[in-house]
This record gives C-alpha cells, structure tokens and sequence, in this order.
C-alpha cells in the first residue's frame, strides 16, 4: 500500500500563509503555469492545482491531468478555468468567492472620493508644470445621493462606508428586500429614478446577458449632466462606446473604470477625457485580498482531498453526501433558479421541502444547493454553498428545510417555495426519473406537469383558448428558435402554463411579443446550463 502524499502543484506564486495553511500532509510541487511546456507535464501526478490568473486550466490541461482532483483559483473570477470540462472529468474546482469584497469596496470609496475632488487630474497637471486651482475645484459628498445598482456585499460596504460622508444611499437591487437595505441605510427606488436622482452611481452587478450594457446610452440619457459614474465590478456593465459618447455630449460630468469588456485594454476612447479615471482591474489588488484568497483556497484543497464537504465549490459539492442525495444538488439547484427567476419581487422567505426515502439522509446540502440556485446571477459575488445562507440572510430571506418520508406517485421529489415580498408565493417541485435519474420539472405553483429540464426553458403564463399554442410556435418560429419539447397544464380556474425546451436562446423582444400576442400574464426564459 502506498503512503505517497497527495501531491499539490503550485502553478503561480502563492504566499507563504498559503502555503502553511496546506499543512504538511501534501507534496509540493511548483511550475510556472504560464509556460503551456512546463505546465502541462507537470499536471500528470497532481492531486491539485493552485492557480492565480497566468495559468490556463483549459480542456487540455485538464485531460493532463489524469490523478486531478480539485483546481483552486486564489481569487474570485474562474475566466481562466474551463469549469465545464473539470465538471465532465469530475473535478472540483473552488475560488475565494468572499477574499476580495473589502478591496473592491474600498477601491469604489477611493474612487468616488477622487471624482468628487479631481484628484488624479489635478496630480497629473501639476507634475506636468501646472497650477490650475480653479480648473479642479471639486463638490462636497455631504448630502449628495449616490445609487448603488446591486445591493450585494460590496455594494453593501460601499453604501455603508459612504453613509458616513453623510450621502444619502439611493439603491436598486430587485432581490433585496426594503428591510434588508434599510440595514444599510439605503432606499430601495426603481432603476429609472436611481438613474435621474443620484449624483454618483456605482454599480455592482454580476455580468449576464440581462446586465450586460446595463449602463447604455438609454441610461445615460436619464442621468444629470453633473453626475458620476463608477465600475469595479465587472467589464461590459457599462456600454464603453455610450459612455464615450456620454462624455463628448458632456451629459454626464466623468467617470471611473477600473474592469473592462477586453483586458488588458490600454487605449480605449473614453480614456481621453480628463474626467475620467481608469485603473487596470486593481479590484482585488491588494496583499490582503491576495493572502485571504490564498489561504481559502488552501483550506479548500485540504478538504477536498480529504473527501469533505466543500463550500466553496462552485461546480460540485464534495465531501460526505450520501449516494441517493447526491443526485438531488444539480436538480434543486435549478429548482431555485427557476424560483428567482418566477418571483416578480424580491424574496423574503424560501422554504425547501424534501420528500420521499431520501428524507431518511443528512439533506442539509440540499438546503445550500437550492440557496445557492436562487442567488446564482444575481449578485456581483460568486454564489457557493458556503456564501449562499449568508447572502440569505444579509437581503432578510428566512429559510426553512422540511423533510418527509411521503411523497405520492414519485420516489423523492423536492419543492422549491419562495414568499416575495408582494405577499406572492412561487413553488416549483422536481424529481429524478429512471436508471439514468432524469431531472424533471413535475410541478408549479398549482400546475401539475413533467417535463425534463433541458439548457434553455420558457415559462408563460396565460388564459387558456384555443389558437395559442400555434401563436406561440409562430412567434418562436419566426424568431429562429426551434421548440424541442411543449407541455400545457390548465388549473382549476382555468389559467394555462406552458413549459417550453428550447434549442436555443430567444433573441431580444420575444417575450414582449409574447406578452403582447397571447396576454400572457408571466413570461420568463430561464438558462439552466450546467
């Protein structure tokens, strides 16, 4: 029998608290993950690898990687890790979803505090020989309104940390309830009056087709010209050829950028503009950040090569989960996201039900899972099984897991429940079917139904009469988007939803179309990819 230990590969360079944070129970290895002919070889015996953002764990490198186990990013974003091909070849990957949100709240603080004053201009023309007092003469922060888009962690730091300049916090976040921002001190207000009212507006977002562009020229449109605008959170919220344009118009008064669509990017046109500030992507650039990224991740390897649960997984839960449970995470999962993506308000309470044999098991982890689903797009954060309470918590959304050994017609199923903040209620059910356990949709709200849950579904609410199946298919079908599965149920009263697989994506205005053509009352597209 072998006593080898587990070997763990450092591909970039980590600090020592990292390191000692691994213990001696691993062999280290480190390679320079830059360079593809050292990395790759290097991979052929790693238990794990520890990545910054150099190194490239692609398909590739991954199928060189047979005896891998876990990839651990030390930072928040994974666009240099293939989290799709590790999941095919059972790898875990984790990152440090929480290591950076003191850093990037700090960096939008300095950032709006520099606007305000002028600072990075003033400096530049004064080393350049000049005196312009005049020209750089700032406004106060006192009693001015800042709208914060995104009221998650960092959005949360930043309201908090700019109350104490005495703003008055302004903030749009459909999934924070009013109580939750109250916390903050901050009003929750509908996008279009954050837009016309704030005088500065930060904005902290996750990047998804929905918030892509979020800031265009419609926005800056609505804005004051005397306003500021300001991005650490993620390249493409703000449409970087409107903001150009904002600037020559002169309707808004500058801004600061500190992430961008393509980076590095070094000569945008935006940049010529006094009035704007650009830094390149310092969000996380602090020896603090750095180190708590570090010995996260650390603590992640350790436990997953030990076979423990890993909260910070962000495409698998390892650890103690038992066999039948096991298969349930994915399903219930999505089962949240449909629920976030039904509710028409914010949630304030979620309640999970587990029914069947497997209520027998631990399913705490299937409490996380759905947790996880809910909030997973979002918020600015990487969303994980160990962040996923805390964020439930932090917007006022209680949270209760039931458990029952009955469940009529099904082996197991688990429902989804959410409460919104309108006195609404959301409940989606789902299942797993047959030897290669299918996940199914079997239930919504009222609706009884089973259809399997496939990458793109469509969701419509409506009047049942006759005619609209074929207006549905004439709307999609003129859009390019075949229709691979349909299934109808009607209520007791008489109200129809239809559950639509879909090939692909809609394009922009369908379900307007929808709204339009049918009267449907609830259109909702959901992606659902792994």
């Amino acid at each position: 029998m072998s006593n080898a230990k587990p070997v763990v590969l450092l591909a970039e360079e980590l600090s020592p608290a990292t390191i000692e944070a691994l213990g001696d129970g691993f062999e280290i290895r480190q390679t320079d993950g830059a360079d593809r002919a050292a990395l790759l070889p290097a991979l052929a015996e790693a238990d794990a690898v520890m990545v910054r953002s150099a190194t490239q764990m692609d398909a590739e490198a991954i199928a060189a990687a047979p005896k891998l186990k876990v990839i651990a990013r030390a930072g928040v974003g994974l666009d240099n890790v293939d989290t799709k091909a590790a999941t095919q070849a059972g790898v875990m990957v984790v990152n440090a979803p929480t290591s950076n949100v003191i850093s990037a709240a700090e960096l939008t603080c300095g950032h709006i505090l520099g606007l305000a004053r002028n600072i990075a201009p003033a400096n530049r023309a004064l080393k350049d020989g000049e005196w312009k007092r005049s020209k750089y003469s700032g406004v106060e922060l006192f009693e001015k309104k800042l709208g914060v888009i995104g009221l998650g962690r960092i959005g949360g730091l930043v309201a908090e940390r700019m109350k104490a300049f005495g703003m008055d916090i302004l903030a749009y976040d459909p999934y924070v309830t009013s109580a939750r921002a109250a916390q903050l001190g901050a009003q929750l207000v509908d996008l279009d009056e954050l837009l016309e009212k704030s005088d500065f507006i930060t904005i902290h977002m996750p990047r998804t087709p929905d918030t892509m562009g979020m800031l265009n020229a419609d926005a800056f449109a609505k804005m004051k010209d005397s306003a500021f605008v300001i991005n650490v959170a993620r390249g493409g919220l703000i449409d970087e050829d409107a903001l150009h344009q904002a600037l020559v118009n002169k309707q808004i008064a500058g801004a600061a950028v500190d992430v961008f669509v393509k980076e590095p990017s070094t000569d945008l046109d935006f940049f010529v503009h006094d009035n704007v500030v650009v830094t390149p992507h310092l969000g996380a650039s602090t020896a603090e950040a750095q180190e708590k990224a570090g010995v996260s991740v650390a603590k992640s390897v350790r436990l997953a090569l030990a076979g423990d649960l890993v909260p910070d997984a962000v495409n698998v839960a390892g650890g103690h989960v038992n066999e039948d449970v096991r298969p349930g995470i994915p399903l219930i999962e999505k089962l949240g996201r449909i629920v976030s993506s039904l509710a028409k308000d914010s949630l304030t309470a979620v309640e999970i039900t587990v029914a069947g044999e497997i209520a027998n098991q631990d399913v705490k982890v299937l409490e996380l899972a759905a947790l996880k689903g809910i909030f997973s797009g979002h918020t600015s954060e990487q969303v994980s099984y160990v962040n996923a309470p805390v964020l439930a918590e932090q917007r006022g959304v209680a949270v209760n897991l039931k458990t029952t050994t009955e469940s009529d017609a099904f082996r197991n199923k688990l429902t989804v429940l959410g409460a919104t903040s309108s006195g609404d209620q959301v409940s989606v059910t789902g299942t797993l079917t047959g030897p290669r356990q299918v996940q199914k949709l079997i239930g919504v709200d009222d609706y009884e139904l089973e259809v399997p849950l496939t990458e793109h579904m469509l969701f419509a609410r409506y009047q049942d009469r006759p005619g609209v199946i074929g207006t549905f298919g004439q709307i999609l079908g003129g859009n390019n988007v075949n229709i691979a599965g349909m299934q109808v149920s009607r209520n007791v009263a008489g109200d129809a939803l239809v559950v639509l697989n879909l090939d692909s994506a809609t394009p922009e205005g369908v379900q307007d179309e929808m709204k339009e053509k049918i009267g449907a009352t609830v259109v909702s597209e959901i992606d659902l990819e792994d």
